[in-house]
């Protein structure tokens, strides 16, 4: 039998990640390090969806890449998504925090947002909400 584990993305700052994914409402559910393999697993799960979907980030010390850099290319992938409560509030919180929202839910049902290291996370409604200001007036910003 095939069951889904997880996605892995790798991260140069693992407490900006945890905390930024936990503005959508994932929480960790598990941390492993290893001192000789110079790394750090932390597993981050929506409640109730621990040993279900999870998000695997993989911290390398120091980052393969280099101190502070952000992975590219094939290094990284397309998007995570994430279903939410309310897109809007869920919106708010992450531009509270000072993230960029690249693709505003002008259609108050998908939205797409950056994670500290570039991986792009598709947000969407659960249900639907009709369009609200100032959301739907909202530009995209950069690439998603």
């Amino acid at each position: 039998m095939t069951r889904y584990l997880h996605t892995m993305i790798r991260v140069t700052d693992p407490e900006a990640t945890v905390a930024f994914f936990g503005l959508i409402g994932l929480q960790e559910v598990r941390r492993f390090s290893s001192e000789q393999g110079r790394f750090t697993l932390i597993f981050l799960a929506a409640p109730g969806q621990e040993g279900l979907a999870e998000v695997e980030l993989t911290y390398n010390w120091p980052p393969e890449n280099g101190e502070g850099e952000i992975y590219t290319g094939g290094r990284n992938f397309g998007h995570l998504a994430y279903r939410v409560e309310n897109i809007y509030a869920t919106c708010q919180a992450l531009l509270d925090a000072g993230h960029t929202i690249h693709r505003p839910p002008r259609d108050g049902h998908m939205a797409f947002v950056k994670s500290p290291d570039g991986i792009s996370v598709e947000l969407l409604q659960d249900g639907h909400l009709e369009p609200q200001e100032p959301w739907a007036s909202m530009p995209n910003v950069g690439s998603w």
